[in-house]
């Protein structure tokens, strides 16, 4: 049996905090940790308490949540941070990434949908939902000078789709190296470091159109 991904709830609201820890804590595979009402309560919760998952609100007093992002990121590498909020302002989208997060969800986003995410933040895999993906796709700035191979383009869809390297390597029915090969070399193509970068770098020039 493996063991429960241990989140903490970052947000000011506290009905927002009771309701995911609520929803949250109805998956057996879940442990909520802790909650935080802004990015200097949940660094110094993370001092104390090792989680897995951050699950961070954006617009909160104090410390907002893509300074606390950068934070958490630089001093607590191995905890993966899923931004859910409200807001989905291009500058939003685009901070909360570049700062570190690994996914970026709505608030209206369906509880199965946040429970998946929350799994697949804590396999370090990209996480944006489509509304999401849709704002990135709306600044493009034209087409790429980056040149991606059709392979690259497939792996790099299905990452932005939020599948596994595994899941990715049996829907193209190659190995799990392989596509650990492509996304280096489409990291390497794109001048990032992870595969949520790769996706944004890849929707902004726009190597990649994702469907719906």
């Amino acid at each position: 049996m493996t063991d429960p991904i241990r989140i903490l709830l970052v947000d000011d609201h506290p009905v927002v905090r009771a309701g995911l820890s609520g929803l949250l804590s109805s998956q057996t595979d879940f442990v909520v940790l802790g909650e935080a009402s802004n990015g200097q309560e949940a660094l110094a919760f993370l001092q104390q308490h090792p989680a897995d998952v951050v699950l961070m609100d954006l617009r909160m007093p104090q410390m907002d949540g893509v300074s606390a992002t950068r934070q958490i990121r630089a001093h607590f590498p191995g905890v993966r941070v899923l931004v859910l909020t409200t807001y989905d302002s291009d500058s939003d989208i685009v901070r909360a990434v570049e700062a570190g997060a690994t996914g970026y969800l709505l608030k209206d986003v369906p509880r199965e949908e946040l429970f998946r995410a929350v799994r697949l933040c804590a396999q370090g895999e990209a996480v944006l939902s489509p509304p999401v993906a849709a704002r990135l796709l709306g600044r493009m700035r034209g087409p790429g000078e980056v040149s991606l191979s059709v392979r690259e383009l497939e792996v790099l869809s299905l990452v932005a789709k939020g599948l596994s390297n595994k899941e990715i390597a049996r829907k193209l029915k190659i190995s799990e190296a392989t596509v650990k090969t492509h996304l280096l070399h489409t990291f390497g193509k794109l001048g990032v470091d992870d595969r949520t970068a790769a996706v944004t770098a890849a929707l902004e020039r726009g190597i990649l159109r994702l469907e719906g």
